[in-house]
């Protein structure tokens, strides 16, 4: 693949990996109900692994630091990571099971998602200090929550004495620790993230509110708003970069899709503002079609996006 750039960003990405079952349905079950599924599709997901193979199909180098377990699932998993061509070097395997997602998709595009972490908990920050040590390249750290929180703090805390750029998705949401928030230069959150990490619960419904989370984090923002794009805070004022206009159909691993593009952008030295379009056109690619990692632009999508 011819990409537009001269050398590839070097991106390592410390998170999760499962197995999504998604269900579509009309509309999900109330308590104690049954409902029949109009379709099922059984793919690959988890929020590292989505937005590892996201910024893969840039042409981007992606390293992948995860646990995974001894059963069919893990074995795939690493499968699917090589034909996405994503370094496994440090991916561990040790005895239980693979981190699993059952996924309930409803009429209108809108998920439901429950994340059984399984063996993702079995990341230890000695394994990701090890792993980091051993890795000479790196222009971006890429981090969630769907780890051990203490597991990405450590990353981060490394990252930070070498002067690489580290992003935060903080999701599932979970209030964040000190050290992980020290170390993060820039924080993702969605709309529901978002107001997890205001103190008084507020949606970001208005240039203020954003302002006012970005001073209390004290680091750059990004805040993705669905079908309206993006915002984020750049010198003291809010940007926003609208979504181009598409007909959703399943949501499933939009926000993963973003910040994939995010990173890859960053990487290759874009401008907050370009960095922030490229991963609203993935986002937004994605959401057209069903499936997580298997919804995403293709590596000729991916090419295109960039010269767009």
């Amino acid at each position: 693949m011819n990409f537009l750039y001269k050398k590839a960003p070097e991106i390592v990405v410390v998170g999760s990996t499962m197995m999504d079952m998604i269900a579509y349905v009309k509309r999900a079950p109330s308590s104690g109900e049954t409902v029949i599924g109009d379709s099922f599709s059984l793919g690959f997901g988890g929020k590292g692994a989505n937005q590892a193979v996201m910024a893969s199909r840039f042409g981007a180098k992606v390293k992948m630091i995860n646990t995974l377990g001894d059963d069919v699932f893990g074995e795939t998993t690493l499968k699917n990571f090589a034909e996405q061509g994503i370094d496994t070097k440090y991916v561990n395997r040790v005895p239980g099971a693979s981190g699993v997602a059952p996924i309930w998709v409803e009429e209108d595009g809108s998920n439901r998602i429950i994340c059984v972490p399984g063996t993702n908990f079995a990341m230890t920050v000695p394994q990701v200090q090890s792993a980091l040590s051993e890795i000479s390249e790196i222009d971006i750290l890429v981090g969630q929550l769907e780890i051990r929180q203490e597991v990405t703090a450590a990353a981060f805390a490394a990252a930070r004495t070498r002067g690489i750029t580290t992003i935060l998705n903080p999701a599932p949401f979970a209030p964040l620790t000190s050290d992980l928030l020290a170390n993060s230069d820039w924080i993702i959150p969605n709309e529901t993230e978002f107001a997890g990490l205001d103190e008084s619960g507020r949606a970001p419904d208005s240039d203020s509110v954003i302002l006012d989370l970005a001073r209390s984090l004290g680091c750059k923002l990004v805040v993705t708003l669905g079908a309206k794009g993006a915002a984020f805070v750049e010198n003291g004022e809010v940007v926003r970069i609208p979504a181009p206009s598409v007909n959703a159909i399943d949501t499933t691993g939009a926000g993963d899709a973003f910040v994939g593009a995010f990173a890859v952008g960053l990487g290759l030295g874009y401008e907050p503002a370009k960095a922030v379009k490229l991963g609203c056109a993935s986002a937004s690619l994605s959401v057209t079609r069903k499936g997580t990692q298997s919804s995403y632009p293709s590596r000729d999508e991916a090419e295109k996006l960039l010269s767009d």
